[in-house]
This record gives structure tokens, sequence and C-alpha cells, in this order.
């Protein structure tokens, strides 16, 4: 197994459904990645969304809402993957996705973690802007070596407190350039919507899983 796609997920019935199809259309064999869906304590239709793609991906019940650091760990310490990537619930990906960034990392076995650039897109996939993900980084979409992640601790779960779990990517960010690199691939891969359910407008509080 050479990719573990994480996806946390909480009250995204209308788009991961979309999220996952994206992830199945990857123009790579199946064998080489796997889907891991956890499902945050949603209260909405996702737990019967998700039961639709249950022979294709891996799903993850937790009983209540945990938030992102914790559903997170719990997806990246059952990955079978050497690389690991997280998705976010309400975006979706070129088909190319997964083969370019784990290619990359294995054809530069000294680089730790890398990204691509965005293509940032409204509720009716309409692209709005492309984004620099070395200018303008964003929590997810990034592939790691499972055992970096792993060597830095994962999410800092605690305190649980909202405002903390807001930051948890970009803590996790600047834990994991402490000592790694993350390097960027100049090819727009990665879709990222915005939307009036997410925060990411609000600069103060990025958007949540």
């Amino acid at each position: 197994m050479r990719v573990s796609v994480i996806v946390p997920t909480y009250n995204r019935a209308k788009y991961i459904g979309r999220t996952i199809r994206s992830l199945l259309a990857q123009a790579w064999a199946k064998e080489n990645y796997e889907i891991v869906v956890i499902n945050d304590g949603s209260t909405d239709q996702t737990p019967t969304v998700l039961d639709v793609f249950s022979d294709s991906i891996k799903i993850i019940h937790l009983p209540s809402n945990m938030g992102l650091p914790y559903a997170a760990n719990t997806g990246i310490k059952q990955a079978r993957g050497e690389f690991v990537i997280r998705v976010d619930d309400d975006d979706y990906l070129h088909e190319d996705f997964l083969k370019t960034l784990c290619n990359f990392l294995d054809m530069n076995k000294d680089f730790d973690a890398v990204s691509c650039d965005y293509l940032v897109v409204d509720e009716r996939g309409e692209v709005t802007e492309r984004k620099n993900s070395e200018k303008d980084p964003i929590d997810c979409g990034i592939m790691f070596r499972k055992d970096q992640l792993i060597d830095i601790g994962l999410y800092n779960e605690s305190p649980f407190d909202k405002k903390f779990l807001y930051r948890a990517d970009e803590d996790l960010r600047k834990r994991f350039l402490q000592k790694y690199t993350i390097q960027r691939i100049a090819l727009p891969l990665y879709r990222y919507m915005m939307h009036s359910g997410n925060m990411t407008k609000n600069k103060e509080e990025p958007k949540e899983n």
C-alpha cells in the first residue's frame, strides 16, 4: 500500500460524496491507495452517504464529535500506506493528484513532504482563483511520509478547545517544518471549495473537518 488518504468528516452529507468520488476516480491502480473516512459523530445524513461507498472505502465511525485532531489521528494510526495525505470533506481532486504527489516523493528520497497548487472553487464548481501552495498554504492536500508524522507526534489533540481545534493543522505544519521540509509542485491538482458552510473566509478560524 503506497498512500493512505485520510478524510475526517462531520455533517458534510452535501459534499462528502463528491470528495469520495474524486478519490475513487484517480487515474491510478486501486491497490496503490486506500481511502480512510472518519465519521466524527455526524448528526446529519453523512453516515448514509458513506454507506453507499462502503465496498470501496474504509469507514471509521466515532460515537461522538471529537474534533479534527482526534479524528485525523484515528485515521492515521490505522493507515497502511507509506505516505499519508489528508483531504477535506468538501474538497475534490484532479484525477492525477495522488499519482503525481506519490511519484514525486518516490523520485526524491531526500524530500520529506509535498503539496501542489490548488484551484479555489465555489459551490457550482466554478474556479474563482488559482493559488500557489507555498505562498498561500492550506492545511490539507499535503502528502507526508507516515513515519515522519509519527515522529513529530501527529496532531495535538489537547486541550479540547475550539480555538485550538481551528489551529490544529497550522500547529502540525509548524511542528513538521521545525524538523522537515514541504516541497511544492506547480500543478493545480487540488480543488479547494469555498462555500457558506466553511470557516476559511474568516482568517481567525480556518474551516473545521
